[in-house]
């Protein structure tokens, strides 16, 4: 398939503690490299696709080493920028049971926390793509960021792409005086597919679900009390076309409920419900998701079917150690054909 996609955003190195511990007990950590829109190019390029991944990096060994990782995984990688001073690093410490993992975020003043408008040339970055991605991460890194990321959204609208977003809602990360409220309107109007959760909706646009106090116990999700966060996104937004859901609900650190919803031309589709224990690793479940749904969306033109090998794909994710999605459409295919017996194959 000769589809492009286009993905914009900040990659970070990862250090993980090893295991479960904490960061107390760590004199080593894993290194890894990892980022929403990243990780969302590396399940498309291992799904087939051709996806690039466009970011600022500084000119260092620890950059060229997060560019040759991202090769490996046969990203297109020619569209990154260079220049700042540092890479982004975030610390993993993984839960278990009822202690929740911890990340720790060290990317101020990073290279793409630096960026500026006018550093990318986005109408030559888009040449010849279909698809462009980009998270709520990207503007809460910095003002900059913002603008470079509003910028790069009407360069795509202006060369005909499709536009996704993942709200991907970070708190911690809105620090430099301005709230996700007053800057994510203007970028998620110029989007034709929304990707986000309850806490995302209600947190940045003030939206609930109907009946959300009881949603959510012990893990249960009433997933149709979701349609509403839908119906109430695309009235805000009259260029958004399709809003995906995805829904977790939290037993422990250990064990998760997880599946997704998907709200286009009026109707509301639902994916199947996994249980997923134990956990090897659950960042990027959403990332995942989301590159499994640009993947079916782009390939099988059907919106339930898509849905389900999104679904699927996350439900993977959470069994790979690592911020990316290594799973194949196969194995996605047949998780999501029902076949969760894990059987060796050989």
């Amino acid at each position: 398939m000769d589809k492009k996609i286009i993905t914009f955003g900040e990659i970070m190195l990862r250090l993980s503690a090893p295991g479960h511990l904490r960061f107390a007990q760590c004199n080593a950590y894993n290194a890894g490299f990892g980022g929403s829109e990243a990780n969302v190019a590396v399940a498309l390029a291992g799904y087939g696709l051709d996806a690039a991944f466009v970011t600022r990096l500084p000119k260092n060994e620890i950059a060229q080493a997060c560019v040759m990782n991202l090769q490996q995984h046969a990203v297109d990688t020619s569209k990154i920028i260079y220049g700042g001073e540092r890479i982004g690093l975030y610390f993993l410490e993984t839960g278990a049971a009822a202690r929740a993992s911890k990340v720790i975020y060290d990317r101020a003043n990073s290279a793409m926390a630096s960026i500026e408008p006018g550093m990318i040339n986005w109408d030559e970055a888009f040449s010849g793509a279909d698809w462009f991605h980009w998270s709520g991460i990207t503007p809460a890194v910095s003002a900059s960021a913002a603008a470079a990321c509003l910028e790069a959204i009407e360069a795509a609208r202006r060369n005909n792409l499709t536009v996704s977003c993942d709200l991907n809602y970070r708190r911690n990360l809105w620090k430099y005086g301005k709230k996700a409220a007053e800057v994510m309107p203007e970028l998620v109007s110029g989007c034709d597919l929304v990707l986000g959760n309850e806490e995302d909706a209600e947190m940045i646009f003030g939206i609930k679900p109907e009946g959300f106090d009881a949603a959510r116990t012990g893990g249960e999700l009433d997933v149709h009390a979701f349609e509403s966060v839908c119906e109430q996104l695309t009235d805000m937004f009259p260029q958004v076309a399709k809003v995906a859901l995805t829904l977790r609900g939290s037993v422990s650190a250990s064990h998760n409920t997880w599946s997704g919803a998907l709200y286009a031309g009026c109707r509301m589709y639902y994916s199947p419900r996994y249980e997923i224990m134990p956990i090897v690793d659950r960042v990027g479940a959403g990332d995942a998701f989301m590159a499994g749904l640009i993947y079916g969306l782009l390939t099988m033109n059907d919106n339930s079917r898509a849905l389900n090998f999104a679904a699927a794909a996350s439900c993977l994710k959470h069994t790979i150690a690592g911020d990316f999605n290594l799973s194949t459409v196969a194995e996605t295919e047949k998780l999501m054909d029902g076949d969760m017996s894990g059987r060796v194959n050989r």
